[in-house]
């Protein structure tokens, strides 16, 4: 039995006070327009984003590489519940939304098949708290790695709505 596949698992939880209010931040999630403003880490770009966004509905969500290469993600959404919480499983992809092996992709063994995300929104006055949760990440370097990316993310999400 490979010991990456088998090892520990634990959750990815991100959370930030944001001096924007709900809507702009629900916007930030849920428009195309705003999500290709900054998913994705530094020095990546997202050059598409196409959405279909209600239960059942799927995004996929393009990242490219400073090298140019593109990446492809599907969101598949699993509950919304407007200004609150969007709940989806992401998944690595190609350009047309069909699900790709991560390992086909050169990732390690244990990068995860799917993850499941929560995605909370709180107002805080006239400020908002965004929560981010992936669950399920190995409990290895990948875990790092992923942490670092979302944060990143949420860094250029912060910097996207606060800059006009």
């Amino acid at each position: 039995m490979n010991p990456a596949k088998t090892a520990n698992k634990k959750d990815l939880i991100v959370k930030r006070l944001l001096n924007a209010p709900v809507e702009l931040v629900w916007k930030a999630w849920t428009e195309p327009e705003h999500i290709m403003r900054w998913w994705g880490p530094n020095y990546f770009t997202s050059p598409s984003c196409k959405m279909d966004f209600r239960v059942g509905g799927r995004a996929i969500v393009c990242m490219r590489s400073p090298d140019g290469q593109d990446m492809y993600s599907t969101w598949d959404y699993t509950l919304i519940q407007p200004m609150e919480r969007i709940e989806y499983i992401q998944n690595l992809s190609d350009a047309q939304g069909t699900r790709i092996d991560p390992a086909s992709l050169g990732m390690p063994d244990d990068f995860p098949q799917e993850v499941r995300t929560v995605i909370t929104f709180k107002p805080v006055g006239d400020k908002a708290e965004l929560t981010v949760a992936e669950y399920g990440f190995p409990d290895s370097h990948m875990f790092e790695l992923a942490e670092l990316g979302l944060n990143q993310s949420i860094d250029k999400l912060v910097h996207s709505i606060t800059s006009g």
